[in-house]
């Protein structure tokens, strides 16, 4: 049911908050003088900030869903749940950009704020029941990303990183407004309730048009999830941004252009007909080429942050699937998917952050015999590596059984054996830093400052979940379960 103006409000608390959290650090940094480096109140604040929209979001969770704004926005279960996914991330990537050499003291408020302002276009997004909202959460998200991705001002790389994603991302968002225009001028409306009522009257000629329509507007956000053929900018962006930057990349944007994907497959596409054939058809060789692709790029890389750019691509294919199958089990696979990529995301971040701190560079060399000078970090990261590669016990393997539950299902076969084929493949470029850690010596035996006792505190409390959720993972499905599109 709609709300009025000021009932609406009411349930728009965490993006408020997300809102005067950046702006409160906007106010703050203002206050600081340049040669002051350390800013510990402006970090206190993000993290209060971010904790509270945390807070909110979770206290949206089994609430009756609701359409605010006109029916602009839906907030329901879904939408909280990949909300705190994303704000968890944030918090995430601040934390590391706190103690990350690879962005400039002074800059670091400025990553906190934009990121902050990255995270409420992605809460937007999530929650969008109408293009012109879409677009906006799509906008607002990608402009303040593009400013991230050079954000280090002297390295031409991190330049180039910055001109590759706006070129990228403004061609993209071009190709999106032209399919828009055409859904628009066909469907008469913009708000997806609306266009969905109409949708199911269209003739044949309109069908025909809408077809190729949907695919402008998939390219948007295409574009975001980086799936292959709009995934040229990732590696090249993720290598030359500052590893903060990098790993907050490789969630924020990703979960929020999913959530995105995921309402709008089953708003427009969930009944039988030329629609949902089209739609499921171009999804299914998007997901079966991102994967491919993502994974044999991975292969040759030589640098770990470049490695884990390709799999994040790879990654994106996998979670693609779920948003195809069109069903409250695909939504279902996604949500737990995106949640232990978090974690392992992070985990595996952190660890290659500190590493390239003391080195320079995050080149596989680095981490040989890491084992033998920091045994809790190189267990931690055989961990997420072999839960990326989807092994059992850890979640990362309990992540794809559902994808591949999902899609059996359906009877997707040939999919489900180009993602067992390609679950194969990735193991190739995992066990690589695997091996290096633990059966080679050590290649110095500097000490590593990034490794000190709060540091690998923080990474054994991400790599915790991942072995958890892969052991008793039933809680998280249920709550997943209970987290279903809204619908009106």
């Amino acid at each position: 049911m709609g709300q009025n103006y000021l009932a609406s409000l009411s349930h728009f608390i965490p993006e408020l908050l997300a809102c005067l959290t950046m702006f409160g650090l906007i106010l703050i940094e203002a206050t600081y003088k340049e040669e002051e480096k350390g800013r510990g109140f402006l970090f206190l604040a993000a993290g209060i900030g971010l904790v509270s929209v945390l807070v909110f979001s979770f206290a949206s969770l089994g609430k009756e869903p609701v359409a605010i704004f006109t029916n602009s926005l839906i907030i329901d279960s879904f939408s909280s749940l990949m909300k705190m996914v994303m704000v968890l991330g944030t918090i995430g990537a601040v934390y590391l950009a706190s103690t990350s050499n690879d962005i400039e003291g002074n800059l670091k408020p400025e990553f906190i704020i934009m990121a902050t302002g990255v995270l409420v276009g992605g809460m937007l997004l999530s929650s969008a029941n109408n293009m012109l909202v879409l677009f906006i959460g799509i906008e607002t998200l990608s402009i303040l990303s593009y400013v991230l991705a050079s954000l280090k001002k002297g390295d031409e790389r991190s330049s180039e990183a910055g001109l590759k994603y706006s070129l990228y991302g403004g061609m993209s968002s071009g190709i999106m407004l032209f399919g828009m225009s055409h859904i628009f001028g066909v469907l008469g409306s913009i708000n997806f309730t609306e266009m969905a009522v109409v949708l199911s009257t269209v003739d044949t000629t309109q069908i025909a048009i809408l077809l190729p329509s949907f695919l402008f507007f998939f390219a948007g956000i295409g574009y975001k999830i980086a799936c292959v053929p709009f995934h040229m900018w990732a590696p090249d962006v993720y290598e030359g941004s500052p590893l903060p930057v990098t790993a907050f990349f490789s969630i924020v944007p990703k979960v929020a252009g999913l959530a995105a994907l995921i309402r709008v497959s089953q708003t427009f596409f969930a009944n039988p007909g030329a629609l949902n054939i089209g739609w499921v058809g171009v999804l299914s060789i998007v997901a079966a080429l991102t994967m491919t692709v993502g994974n044999v790029s991975a292969i040759g890389q030589r640098s770990v942050k470049r490695m884990l750019a390709y799999s994040s691509i790879s990654h994106a294919g996998m979670m693609l699937m779920g948003v195809l199958v069109i069903s409250e089990l695909g939504t279902r696979s996604v949500i737990f998917y995106s949640v232990t990529y978090l974690f392992m995301t992070l985990a595996a971040f952190y660890v290659v952050s500190f590493v390239s701190d003391k080195y320079g560079n995050d080149h596989f060399e680095r981490f040989t015999g890491l084992a033998f000078r920091y045994p809790l970090m190189a267990i931690a990261l055989c961990i997420v590596m072999f839960s990326l590669a989807g092994i059992p016990p850890f979640s990362g393997f309990v992540a794809k059984f559902h994808i591949f539950t999902a899609l059996l299902a359906k009877k997707y076969y040939v999919l489900a054996v180009i993602a067992g084929i390609n679950s194969v493949v990735s193991l190739y470029y995992y066990l690589k830093i695997v091996r290096l850690m633990m059966l080679k010596d050590p290649e110095s035996e500097e000490a590593i400052s990034g490794f000190n006792i709060f540091n690998q505190g923080a990474v054994v409390a991400l790599t915790i979940p991942v072995v958890v959720l892969g052991l008793f993972w039933e809680k998280l499905i249920v709550l997943a379960d209970g987290a279903k599109v809204f619908l009106q």
